[in-house]
């Protein structure tokens, strides 16, 4: 069909890394446009299709919120309420929701339903979080961070207090793909994927990043620009919430912990928080937090990924005279 790009899904951070810093880019001229009130219909008679598995704030809202602004519009399908949950195929409903839409965003349990849903669907499909991954995140995070570093990520370091989780698994792949250096606190028990960290040090040994693990979030945390956490227990971990707690005690991000930071870092938080275990009021509340930054930032990353992923990309220029040249050039006598 004439103006419609081939399917491209968003599943990982890795599908878009050598395009990143231009998805960004896109974000941030989208954000400006959209503080000036200025209207782009880009996506005008365009539908997403969002099936979520998972409770939302952020993605659900921020993905609304970014059809509409882009002249688009948004059908939220919870699973409980489609026949998905009654037994039809993830592959039968990426094919029947093909028909319908444009794209759609998956928030999953399982990583591999996504993978399965984009392999029957004829039409873009964007993970909105499952537990390998949370892509859309770190895009928000990655535009945060580029806001506060107008210099660029190389030479700077963030470190990651927490989990060895989906939104740490996004970031090692995003950190690595920019050039940004990363050290993860974690206990040893919920270190993340090793499949996942060897793609990021791919990807790592291409950009220059350095990216180092420790048990240690002082060691993590020791002259970083920006300290990064995440809850102990996220959706669908909730059975081992006093293994969690008495793991994780001691990772909490404080007054304490960001004294040991470089004197200009910044701390950065994905919500919802549970105040005063990863992190306390006084640090989340305070001036050095880019929580909610970071938050708004989800609305702009999500429409970046919506036109990348929708709109044709632009053809190269064709080789001929230039218009310059066209205005210049002699008139024939009549």
């Amino acid at each position: 069909m004439a103006g419609v790009p081939p399917k491209r899904d968003f599943l990982s951070i890795a599908d878009a890394a050598a395009e990143l810093p231009s998805w960004l880019e896109r974000a941030a001229r989208l954000k400006a446009e959209r503080a000036r009130r200025e209207v782009r219909a880009s996506l005008a008679g365009r539908n997403l299709a969002m099936i979520f598995e998972k409770s939302s704030t952020r993605t659900r809202t921020s993905f609304e919120v970014a059809m509409q602004d882009l002249g688009g519009h948004a059908v939220f399908l919870s699973a409980a309420e489609l026949q998905l949950g009654r037994g039809e195929t993830v592959a039968d409903t990426a094919r029947v929701l093909s028909r319908y839409v444009d794209a759609i965003c998956y928030r999953a349990y399982r990583h591999e339903n996504v993978v399965e849903l984009a392999r029957w669907a004829s039409v873009p499909v964007i993970n909105a979080l499952d537990d390998v991954e949370h892509p859309c995140q770190v895009v928000a995070d990655l535009l945060t961070m580029r806001e506060r570093w107008p210099d660029g990520f190389r030479h700077r370091r963030l470190a990651w207090i927490g989990d060895g989780n989906n939104v740490l698994h996004s970031l090692l792949l995003g950190a690595a793909a920019v050039g940004l250096d990363l050290v993860a606190a974690t206990p040893d028990a919920y270190r993340p994927k090793p499949a996942v960290v060897q793609a990021a040090r791919e990807l790592a040994a291409r950009s220059g990043a350095s990216l180092a693990f420790t048990a240690s979030p002082e060691q993590a945390a020791r002259g970083a620009d920006a300290l990064y956490t995440d809850v102990w227990v996220s959706m669908g971990d909730e059975g081992e919430r006093e293994a969690r707690e008495r793991a994780f005690h001691g990772y909490q991000v404080n007054g304490r912990l960001l004294g040991l930071a470089a004197r200009e870092a910044f701390v950065l938080h994905d919500l919802p928080a549970h105040r005063g275990q990863e992190i306390t009021d006084e640090v989340l509340d305070g001036p050095r937090s880019a929580a909610w930054d970071q938050a708004e930032n989800r609305l702009h990353a999500q429409k970046a990924i919506l036109e990348l992923l929708l709109l044709p990309r632009p053809r190269p220029a064709a080789a001929g005279p230039t218009r310059r040249h066209r205005r210049t050039r002699a008139r024939p006598r009549k």
